[in-house]
């Protein structure tokens, strides 16, 4: 009985801790982050790709860009295990935009450790490790909370 309380109560707090936010079933630890993520590139560029999700925001490469919608006013909240599965797109200088991007919705967010992560319409942009190369957008929807972003600056919930 004490067990069963015991595994009641890490769930609950699992949940209330955040845990959605990590994805399902795929082990993280052994991905690797896609480059450039580390270090951070200087004047990095956001890019649109289109997808089956419709248009949605990339960096240069393709490789797509996801929110988190537990972030709050612009700052990120992922760090941690958390930036083990989703790093955040970083930059040295100000970001970019290719055509498609509507520059004035560019921006950045200091991060704990003081790197600038880029923002979109004011929310923290960020890969998921599980993406392997361009056009993949495994990241969509886990924990229904992380999605893609379309050029408009909203999460693409479809």
């Amino acid at each position: 009985m004490r067990s069963m309380i015991l595994v009641l109560c890490l769930a609950v707090f699992g949940v209330a801790c955040g845990q959605e936010d990590t994805p399902p079933a795929t082990p993280t630890t052994e991905a690797t982050s896609p480059e450039p993520v580390s270090p951070a590139a200087p004047g990095v560029t956001v890019a649109t790709t289109e997808s089956d999700l419709g248009t949605i925001l990339t960096d240069a490469e393709g490789r797509t860009l996801y929110v988190f919608l537990n972030d709050t006013e612009g700052e990120s909240t992922c760090y941690d295990d958390c930036a083990q599965s989703w790093p955040a797109l970083e930059t040295e200088g100000d970001a970019q935009a290719e055509e498609g991007v509507d520059a004035s919705l560019l921006g950045t967010s200091e991060r704990q450790d003081g790197a600038l992560q880029v923002t979109y319409n004011g929310m923290p942009l960020y890969y998921f490790a599980n993406d392997s190369g361009p056009g993949q957008t495994n990241g969509q929807g886990v924990g229904d909370v992380w999605y893609v972003v379309s050029p408009e600056g909203e999460p693409v919930r479809g």
